[in-house]
């Protein structure tokens, strides 16, 4: 009598088992390694120049080509050139740098909290050999930087972080583009 009592219990359980296992591999059945474009990995080259920096923010045409190397790097659809031969030439100017306040002192309303630090760059890319415009538009890098006492080092620190963000939307805007 015991065995009856279970067999339902123990049948009902492998099939559970087997659905929960059927939904874990289904899951991954339309995931691809590589490049989401179609494009097979490094398949063109790329090239990033410094961008000049017209906003009154210094220092920060560095950090927005280092980002912007790093994360082309990391996606793996272009393969980083940087002797003058990319097939991309990838150029740009910083246009505008904001610090606009979002939160305030909780008994204070005039003394602000934090601030969203936003850096506007106009990007170019465009095709080496025939001159094709693969990308124009503005694009906007952000990050959030509380205020301190020492407001200008706080923001010394917070340019790689929204040098990475305008890197990574841009690296997007290449990768997921119509050639």
């Amino acid at each position: 009598m015991n065995g009856t009592l279970f067999l339902p219990f123990r049948s009902g359980l492998a099939v559970l088992s087997a659905a929960v296992a059927a939904l874990l591999v289904s899951g991954c059945a339309g995931y691809r390694v590589g490049p989401s474009n179609g494009m097979s990995a490094g398949s063109r080259t790329v090239e990033v120049a410094l961008f000049p920096n017209h906003t009154l923010e210094p220092r920060l045409s560095e950090p927005v080509a280092h980002a912007l190397r790093k994360q082309l790097q990391q996606d793996g659809t272009f393969h980083l050139a940087s002797d003058g031969s990319g097939e991309v030439q990838v150029t740009g100017e910083l246009t505008r740098y904001e610090r606009i306040p979002v939160s305030f002192k909780p008994n204070d309303i005039i003394t602000t909290r934090d601030y969203d630090v936003k850096l506007t760059a106009h990007i170019r890319a465009v095709e080496r050999g025939s001159g094709k415009v693969l990308l124009d538009r503005e694009v906007v890098g952000r990050s959030t930087v509380q205020n301190v006492a020492d407001l200008s080092s706080a923001e010394r620190q917070i340019a790689p972080l929204v040098a990475e963000d305008l890197a990574r939307k841009v690296t997007g805007y290449l990768v997921d583009g119509t050639w």
